[in-house]
C-alpha cells in the first residue's frame, strides 16, 4: 500500500506543505513548497491560531491534558512548521521569552491547590509536563541555537534518571507532585522531554535520550502489569488521535520514531503493528478519539479520514520502516 499522495496535497494548505517535505521529500526552496507554505500562512485557522497565542500565556493553567492549552496549540503551530520569522510570531516569543525561570525553564502562570500540595495561589513557575514542549517549540521555530533556550534544554535534559523522568516542578509550585511513586518515571514527562531533545541534534545519542526511549519501550513491553503515575497504555491509548497533545499511540510513536537508534527495536515494531493494521483500503486513517477543543479543524471528527492524521501515520510508518527522517 502507498502513502495518498494525491489526496493529501489536495487538503488543506497546511496537509500539502507538510506532506510535500515529509512524504516527497521536497526542498523549502521549491516553488510548490513556497506557494504551499504561504498558503498555510494565509488560512484562516492557521491565522487565527497564530493571532490568539500573541496573547501569550492566557490563563491559569487547570489541566496540563486540556488540549486547548495554549502550550498545547504552541506545539501544533510548531509541528506545522510556522518559524521565528513568520508574521505575528515575534510577538509570542517575545513573550515566552519575557518569562524565564532562574533556572532555566521558561515559566507559566500556574494555581496548584494547597490539597495537592501546591500554595493554593497564582505564580509563575514550571513543570515537566509544559517546559519541555515549550523548549520544543522555540527549537523548532528555528530558536534552538539561542543562549536561552540552550539553557532551558541543558537545565531540563539534566533532571533525567536512568528510567527516564519524573515528576517534577518548580520551586514556586511547592510540593506538588503526580500519583505516583518517586521512584517511577513519569510517562508524559519522559515522552515531552524526548519531544524536546529530539528537536536538539546534540541531545539525540545522549544517555538521557537513552534512558527515556528505553523507559517508553519498557512501559509497552509491560502494558499490563505498569501503570507509572496513573498512566496506561490500554485502548484509549491505542485509540488513534491528533494532534500531538497527551500521552497515546500516535504521539508516543511519532517522538519514538525520531530517534533513528531505536528503529528496529521489536517493541516499537510491535507499536508500529497496531497503527499499520488500521488504515482503510486506500492507505486513509480515520480518528477514534477526537480533541473537542479542536472540533472546527478537518481532524476534529470521526466520521471522515483525516488528511492531518494520514499524513501523521505514514510519516511515522515511513520513518520507522524506511529510515526516511
Amino acid at each position: 500500500m502507498d502513502a495518498p499522495i494525491e489526496w493529501l496535497l489536495a487538503g488543506p494548505p497546511w496537509v500539502e506543505y507538510r506532506t510535500r517535505l515529509a512524504l516527497l521529500e521536497q526542498q523549502e526552496s521549491d516553488p510548490l513548497v513556497v506557494a504551499a507554505r504561504q498558503a498555510m500562512l494565509d488560512d484562516p485557522q492557521v491565522h487565527a491560531l497564530v493571532t490568539e497565542l500573541t496573547g501569550w500565556p492566557g490563563a491559569v493553567i487547570a489541566s496540563h491534558k486540556s488540549a486547548g492549552q495554549p502550550f498545547h496549540k504552541l506545539t501544533f503551530l510548531a509541528d506545522l512548521g510556522i518559524k521565528a520569522d513568520d508574521p505575528q510570531m515575534d510577538l509570542i516569543i517575545a513573550r515566552i521569552l519575557a518569562h524565564q525561570s532562574p533556572e532555566g525553564p521558561f515559566q507559566l502562570p500556574v494555581n496548584i491547590p494547597v490539597h495537592y500540595g501546591g500554595t493554593g495561589q497564582e505564580a509563575w513557575g514550571w513543570a515537566l509536563c509544559d517546559a519541555p514542549l515549550i523548549v520544543y517549540a522555540l527549537a523548532r521555530f528555528g530558536l534552538s541555537r539561542e543562549p536561552t533556550v540552550q539553557r532551558a534544554a541543558h537545565h531540563l535534559a539534566g533532571l533525567a534518571r536512568d528510567n527516564g523522568w519524573p515528576c517534577v516542578v518548580s520551586v514556586e509550585l511547592g510540593n506538588w507532585r503526580g500519583p505516583g511513586r518517586k521512584d517511577d518515571p513519569c510517562p508524559f514527562a519522559t515522552l515531552a522531554m524526548l519531544k524536546a531533545l529530539s528537536a536538539f541534534p546534540e541531545w539525540s545519542e545522549s544517555d538521557a535520550c537513552h534512558a527515556g526511549v528505553e523507559s517508553l519501550l519498557t512501559l509497552w513491553d509491560e502494558s499490563l502489569t505498569r501503570h507509572p503515575y496513573m498512566f496506561y497504555m490500554g485502548t484509549d491509548f491505542r485509540k488513534l488521535k491528533v494532534p500531538f497533545v497527551w500521552y497515546d499511540l500516535v504521539h508516543v510513536l511519532e517522538v519514538l520514531s525520531a530517534f533513528p537508534w531505536i528503529r528496529k527495536d521489536a517493541r516499537l515494531r510491535d507499536m508500529l503493528g497496531v497503527l499499520e493494521a488500521r488504515p482503510n483500503l486506500e492507505g486513509r486513517f480515520t480518528l477514534e478519539s477526537v480533541w473537542t477543543a479542536w472540533k472546527d479543524w478537518e481532524f476534529g471528527q470521526k466520521k471522515q479520514p483525516s488528511r492531518w492524521l494520514t499524513l501523521a501515520a505514514w510519516r511515522i510508518m515511513e520513518r520507522i520502516e524506511l529510515g526516511v527522517c
